[in-house]
């Protein structure tokens, strides 16, 4: 639906109208979304034709590039249109899309200098969201973080969780798990018991994910492969329901495959790898897991 219903109404729309370009740029996400990279560019692109400034459609060819592993293209093509959306609301999340493609070309450092410059003073729930997504990646290869995990805690432990999506609470879980704020992890978990005994969390998408994910990543962080495996393989076949667009639910898949690693299930890790290089076999950061295989 997130590509059909804007398929819908798009006969009903053209050029003179205002706003044509946002439901191109919808319309293409939705595409790309659906695995239609190719006609998700050219939507976008003939977004950029209406409205040459417009940070949507920019944001979908963006999505296009990192899910076929373009990524110098990606990075080439936000710095030629950083000037249209380095001050609309999309700049933290293309930003992180831009450590995106530093981390899957190998370049752990040149994303967390991306971290460092664009991401780390965010507020917005949404943009919290993103830094963590962006320095649970980097920990997962053993990047020294730092003091960045306490102040990004601090920031989440500031947001009020009541109705939040789990999407975001999960985020906040890498924050509180990884800067070992136990009291916060507990709150959390409380929150999600409470919101299950009551009816709540629905049987269904992100809601169905939130609380063994949740339970996977703080057993990553406290160093229990083993267990983060075990409730990781609960849920693998909804991954891709975790709230967030296809890249931010490839977070879990990462998880997987550093969990399978880190606790020694080699023909796991094997099989996580193969499909990963399979999908995008040009990717320098999943040519360097197959090396830690052999």
């Amino acid at each position: 639906m997130l590509r059909d219903r804007i398929a819908q109404v798009l006969p009903d729309w053209h050029a003179a109208v205002p706003g044509y370009a946002s439901v191109l740029a919808m319309y293409a996400f939705g595409l790309e979304e659906n695995g239609q990279y190719r006609r998700a560019e050219r939507m976008a692109r003939r977004a950029l034709e209406v409205d040459p400034r417009h940070p949507g459609a920019m944001h979908v060819i963006t999505h296009a590039m990192e899910m076929q592993g373009r990524g110098r293209e990606g990075l080439e093509f936000l710095a030629a249109t950083e000037s249209a959306w380095m001050d609309t609301s999309f700049s933290v999340h293309l930003a992180w899309h831009r450590a995106l493609f530093h981390l899957d070309a190998d370049d752990a450092q040149s994303a967390l200098a991306v971290y460092d410059a664009q991401i780390a003073q965010s507020r917005a729930m949404s943009e919290l969201a993103d830094a963590s997504a962006l320095l649970w990646r980097l920990q997962l290869r053993n990047i020294r973080i730092g003091e960045r995990w306490l102040g990004l805690a601090d920031r989440w432990d500031r947001q009020a969780f009541a109705g939040a999506r789990p999407f975001y609470i999960a985020h906040a879980m890498m924050a509180f798990a990884a800067a070992g704020r136990t009291a916060a992890v507990q709150r959390v978990f409380d929150l999600l018991r409470r919101a299950e005994t009551s009816n709540v969390l629905a049987p269904h998408s992100e809601d169905a994910l939130v609380v063994p994910l949740c339970t996977a990543l703080f057993a990553f962080a406290r160093g229990d492969y083993a267990g983060c495996v075990e409730w990781l393989e609960r849920v693998r076949h909804i991954a891709h329901r975790c709230g967030g667009s296809l890249a931010q639910c490839d977070l879990i898949q990462l998880t997987f495959v550093e969990a399978a690693l880190r606790g020694n299930k080699a023909n796991l890790a094997r099989a996580l790898v193969a499909e990963r290089t399979a999908q995008k076999p040009s990717s320098r950061l999943n040519q360097r897991l197959q090396q830690r295989l052999a």
